[in-house]
């Protein structure tokens, strides 16, 4: 299944910043005021197979510092929402840990989430799965709780992240 064209005009409604299509595959964009960009991203992922599912992602290529700034986290929520509002899917949220910042950027985004004015039509459901060489990597499941398979995905989400770690059921 094809993700839902997300409407720019919705999200813009909403956001702080001016946010941008870059791509046919699901990737939006915008410029912060100290002229940061951020990238959005939302991949199908196959991992859950008991609903739809995307790996949504946050990146700055240019790895540009940016200062704690509410208008970000306003403008990534707003790209969620309508999100949400289009597809009757879940999204997994797994934090870029090729800096060593992945608990910090796990942190930022679970208050990002716990100050979300419709946060209780969803459940943010982070997990820490342990590599190989015992690093902490982070995930979180992101679904509206009207979602049509949130129990099977759910379940199947926290199996799979028992499963990695080597805790069986």
């Amino acid at each position: 299944m094809v993700m839902e064209k997300l409407s720019l005009d919705a999200i813009n409604a909403k956001s702080e910043y001016y946010v941008k299509k870059e791509d046919d595959e699901g990737t939006y964009s915008f410029m912060t005021d100290n002229m940061t960009e951020f990238f959005i991203s939302f991949e199908k992922d196959d991992i859950l197979r008991s609903g739809i599912v995307y790996q949504f992602g946050i990146s700055n290529p240019q790895g540009k510092k940016s200062p704690r700034d509410h208008k970000v986290r306003i403008t990534i929520l707003a790209i969620i929402e309508e999100f949400f509002n289009k597809n009757k899917a879940a999204l997994l949220y797994i934090c870029e840990t090729g800096d060593g910042m992945q608990k910090m950027r796990s942190r930022l985004f679970q208050y990002w989430f716990s100050v979300y004015n419709e946060k209780e039509e969803y459940l943010f459901l982070p997990q820490v799965v342990y590599d190989e060489e015992d690093n902490e990597n982070y995930a979180a499941l992101i679904i509206r709780k009207d979602n049509p398979c949130f129990v099977e995905l759910v379940s199947e989400f926290t199996e799979t992240i028992n499963l990695l770690n080597g805790k069986p059921d």
